[in-house]
């Protein structure tokens, strides 16, 4: 398997790699300028040359055509020298221009033309004489269109070749940009593959769902260290859980025995089994009887609370919501007799894990009896919310200070008003609503509504 340097070597090593195809496009687009330059610069000489030799041969032709014109009427030996000159240097400029272009035709009919010309010592006849100049000189005029045409080719030739290489840097750039992007791709999806595994190993971490993945083989080693140090964080906190469960779960069983054999003794002294009691011992024994009391109900919320932590996977199902709420306050008829009990409930079913949800409307319904005023009622409502259900429980009474509503929802942190009823609270009511809450992805607020001095809302996604 490939084994991925450090972060930072991968963060280079990509950006160098995605700079080659750049580099390479550098590279071609200053070959084919250099490509241009020089087409430019042969294409320019090439134009000036058979442009300074057609007006070498204009000039030739027009001093030829004079001097031996001079020639006829002076009959000179200077003027025949002169004459000689002229042609001499006539058939230097036609042969450069017949080299620069390809008109072998032209070329080969002006070279017989000066033959014919250069005896014109011997030539009496004017009219033939003026019918070799004509014949040069339209000799010399097709030079110039084919000198013409051969400058509009070359240049034809010079676009093609431009508007060719245009497309291939177009082509080239496309492509080159192109796998420059994909490189770039590839080395961020070599990041990003392992920050989403850890993203997931924390995800599951947080919901307690699932094994956690296996260590990734191709990522940087500093996001694979990372990756290391949360499985074994996984574990750590794995080990935790058990033996925080294990605790609570034998600390609950073992205090269940002696506890048992304190009711027991508690009842035979109440019975007089042993022997009448006196009123002092009567009331040692009613105060025992009532810390035992304390003592079982602290044990079974134990328990309770035990049980409520090891259920890390909700079972949700469709609920009749009627159903459930009628079914807590029929357990809860002697404590609310003496109160009216408003029920609001506005959706058909709701889709909860049935005794988490139950376990919500217990707890809530338990604190508000404790803590709300006697004689006052008690609202519940549940209602839809975008694409939630809410569930409001308030009842009036004294408000809840700000600074408590922060840890109020911790275990073993009871309230400071006094309750209703004779029994001490556990700390752990409000507490078990929040973790139900979050087995559920919802979560428990107290907020402030008009109609009640307290409430307690929870949420809860469907």
């Amino acid at each position: 398997m490939l084994q991925l340097g450090s972060l930072r070597q991968l963060t280079l090593g990509s950006f160098l790699l995605a700079l080659i195809p750049l580099i390479a496009l550098l590279w071609q687009s200053q070959s084919d300028l250099a490509k241009v330059g020089q087409m430019t610069m042969l294409e320019t000489r090439f134009v000036v040359d058979v442009v300074g030799d057609m007006q070498r041969l204009d000039n030739a032709v027009v001093d030829v055509e004079r001097s031996i014109r001079q020639y006829t009427v002076l009959r000179n030996e200077k003027v025949a020298l002169l004459s000689d000159s002229a042609i001499e240097q006539f058939a230097v400029a036609a042969e450069n221009l017949c080299q620069a272009l390809s008109v072998p035709a032209v070329c080969a009919k002006l070279s017989e033309q000066l033959s014919q010309l250069s005896e014109y010592r011997t030539i009496e006849d004017q009219l033939l004489l003026n019918a070799y100049l004509a014949s040069v000189n339209d000799s010399v005029e097709l030079l110039r269109e084919d000198v013409e045409q051969a400058i509009v080719n070359r240049v034809k030739v010079q676009q093609n070749d431009l508007s060719a290489m245009q497309a291939k840097q177009a082509w080239s750039t496309a492509m080159l940009v192109s796998v420059s992007l994909l490189l770039i791709l590839l080395g961020s999806q070599l990041i990003v593959n392992p920050v989403n595994n850890l993203k997931k190993i924390i995800r599951i971490m947080a919901r307690e769902d699932g094994e956690l993945p296996p260590l990734s083989r191709q990522a940087p080693k500093e996001l694979i260290d990372v990756e290391k140090d949360l499985h074994w964080l996984y574990e750590r906190l794995q080990q935790l859980e058990h033996i925080r469960t294990a605790l609570l779960r034998h600390a609950a069983h073992e205090l269940k025995t002696p506890l048992a054999s304190i009711k027991e003794g508690c009842s035979l002294l109440s019975e007089n089994v042993v022997g009448d009691l006196n009123k002092a011992q009567r009331e040692v024994l009613s105060l025992l009887s009532a810390s035992t009391q304390r003592l079982n109900t602290l044990v079974e919320k134990l328990l309770d609370y035990n049980l409520l932590l090891q259920q890390a996977k909700p079972k949700f199902q469709e609920c009749d919501p009627k159903r459930l709420v009628a079914a807590c306050l029929e357990d809860y008829a002697l404590a609310i007799q003496d109160r009216e009990v408003a029920v609001n409930i506005n959706v058909e079913t709701v889709r909860v894990d049935e005794e988490l949800f139950r376990r919500i409307l217990d707890n809530l319904v338990s604190n508000a009896v404790a803590h709300g005023a006697i004689g006052r009622p008690i609202n519940i409502s549940l209602y839809s919310e975008s694409s939630r259900i809410v569930l409001d429980v308030a009842n009036r009474g004294k408000r809840i200070a700000p600074e408590s509503v922060k840890t109020l929802f911790e275990p073993f942190i009871r309230g400071t008003e006094p309750r209703n009823d004779n029994v001490i609270g556990t700390g752990l009511g409000l507490s078990i609503v929040a973790d139900c809450a979050r087995l559920m992805h919802g979560d428990v607020q107290v907020v402030d509504i008009d109609y009640a001095d307290v409430c307690f809302r929870v949420t809860i996604p469907q």
